[in-house]
C-alpha cells in the first residue's frame, strides 16, 4: 500500500472518529479535559450534560451549534460556565442547583429552544454579548440576577420571572407573547418594561413596583395585577382583553388610566386597592363579558360607555357612592346589567362578589332575578400562580 494510500485512510480514519465523537446522544462533560475533545465540532448533534461532579471552568469553545440540550444540573461546585463561538441551542438550556455558578458567558448565544435556569444563589450577571433573540419559554427563578441585560426576545410563548431577590429591571423588547406573561415576587424595587408589547395571552404581576406597556393594545387571555406597589398603571393603547381585568390589592394605588379600552369578555374586578378613590380610566368600556366587581374606598366611579354587562354586578365601597348607585341603578332597570345587582356604600366591611353588604347606606339594595355570582378561577401559570378570575351569572 502506498504512503499517500495510508495517509488517506488514516485521514479518514480521524475524520470518521471525529464525526463519531460529534454526533452522540449524550456527551457527559466531568471536566475541562472532556470540554476541550468537543472544540473540533462546530456542530454536536446530541446533548450536553455536564457531570454532577464537575466543578471550577468549564469551556465549550469551539461549538457554534448544539442541536439537542445544554444540561447543567447539579454541578454544585461549577464556578464559570462558557462557549465561545456557540451561536444556538436547539432545545432546553436548563441550569438547576449550580449553587456557584457566578460567571455565564455565552457571547454570540442569539438562539435558544427554552431556557429554564433555577437556584443559582451566585449568579448576579449574565455576559450574552450578542444577546438571546429567539426562545420558545423562559423560566428564570431564584437566582441572585440583578438585571436580565442579554435576553432581548421578540416573541416567546412563555415568560415567568419569579422569586429573583435581587432583580430590579425587566426590560425586554418582546412584541408578542403567545401563551403567558408571569413577574413576580422579585425584588420589591423592581420596574418591568415591554416598550415594544402589542399582543399577550395571559399576563400577571405580583410585587412590581412599575410596570410600562406603552404599546400593548390587546390581550386575549386575562390579565391580572396583584399585590403590587406602584401608584398608577396605563396602558394607552389598549382596547381588548379577552378573559379577565383584575386589580387586586395594590396597596399603593391610585390611578387606572385605560382610555381606549372598549371590551372585557371576562370579569372585570378591582379590589382592596385602598388608595384608589376614583375609578373613571375606563371611559370607553362597552361590554363586561362576565361580572363586573368593584370594592375598595373608592367614592367616584364613572363608566359612561356600559352598555353590556352579562354577568352580575358588585359594587361596594366604604365611601359614599350613592351617585354611582343611582347611576349604574338605571343600567340595571334597563336590562344593561344582566345578573344579580348589589351596590352598597358606607361599608365597614366592603366584600367581593358574593358577599352581602352589612350595613345600609349610600346605595341599592341587593336585586335581580333568581340567581347568583357563580365564581370560577382557572389558573394560569408558569411556577407561578395567575389569577384569571371569571365570573358569570347563572338564570
Amino acid at each position: 500500500m502506498s504512503i499517500m494510500m495510508k495517509l488517506f485512510l488514516s485521514a479518514l480514519a480521524l475524520a470518521g472518529s471525529a464525526a463519531a465523537q460529534c454526533s452522540t446522544a449524550t456527551a457527559t462533560i466531568q471536566n475541562s479535559g472532556d470540554a476541550s475533545a468537543l472544540a473540533t465540532c462546530t456542530t454536536f448533534s446530541g446533548d450536553i450534560a455536564i457531570a454532577t461532579q464537575a466543578s471550577g471552568t468549564i469551556a465549550l469553545n469551539g461549538i457554534s451549534q448544539l442541536n439537542g440540550n445544554l444540561l447543567v444540573d447539579g454541578a454544585a461546585n461549577l464556578t464559570s460556565l462558557s462557549a465561545d463561538s456557540l451561536t444556538s441551542i436547539g432545545k432546553q438550556f436548563l441550569l438547576n442547583r449550580d449553587y456557584l455558578l457566578s460567571t455565564l458567558n455565552f457571547p454570540q448565544l442569539s438562539q435558544v429552544g427554552s431556557i429554564s435556569w433555577s437556584a443559582l444563589p451566585a449568579l448576579q450577571q449574565l455576559s450574552f454579548t450578542t444577546g438571546v433573540q429567539k426562545a420558545s419559554e423562559v423560566l428564570i427563578t431564584n437566582t441572585f440576577l440583578t438585571s436580565l441585560d442579554g435576553i432581548n426576545l421578540q416573541v416567546v410563548d412563555r415568560f415567568d420571572i419569579n422569586n429573583n431577590q435581587y432583580l430590579k429591571s425587566v426590560n425586554v423588547q418582546l412584541g408578542n407573547i403567545t401563551q403567558s406573561l408571569n413577574i413576580e415576587a422579585n425584588g420589591k424595587g423592581l420596574t418591568a418594561q415591554f416598550p415594544n408589547l402589542q399582543w399577550a395571552y395571559n399576563m400577571t404581576f405580583r410585587n412590581v413596583s412599575d410596570v410600562m406597556v406603552p404599546s400593548l393594545a390587546s390581550v386575549n387571555g386575562s390579565m391580572g395585577f396583584i399585590g403590587n406597589y406602584f401608584t398608577s398603571f396605563a396602558a394607552p393603547n389598549l382596547t381588548l382583553v379577552g378573559g379577565s381585568l383584575s386589580f387586586s390589592d395594590n396597596t399603593m394605588l391610585n390611578n387606572i388610566s385605560l382610555p381606549q379600552l372598549q371590551t372585557i369578555n371576562g370579569a372585570f374586578q378591582i379590589s382592596k386597592n385602598p388608595e384608589l378613590q376614583k375609578i373613571d380610566g375606563t371611559p370607553k368600556v362597552k361590554v363586561v363579558g362576565g361580572a363586573l366587581d368593584f370594592s375598595g374606598n373608592f367614592t367616584d366611579v364613572s363608566l359612561p360607555a356600559l352598555n353590556d354587562v352579562r354577568g352580575g354586578f358588585n359594587m361596594q365601597s366604604s365611601g359614599d357612592i350613592t351617585n354611582a348607585c343611582s347611576a349604574f341603578k338605571k343600567n340595571q332597570d334597563n336590562s344593561v346589567i344582566k345578573g344579580t345587582y348589589v351596590c352598597s356604600g358606607k361599608q365597614a366591611k366592603p366584600g367581593t362578589a358574593g358577599t352581602t353588604p352589612t350595613s345600609s347606606g349610600g346605595g341599592s339594595s341587593p336585586t335581580g332575578a333568581a340567581g347568583h355570582f357563580e365564581v370560577n378561577v382557572p389558573i394560569v401559570m408558569g411556577l407561578s400562580s395567575i389569577l384569571t378570575a371569571l365570573f358569570s351569572f347563572s338564570y
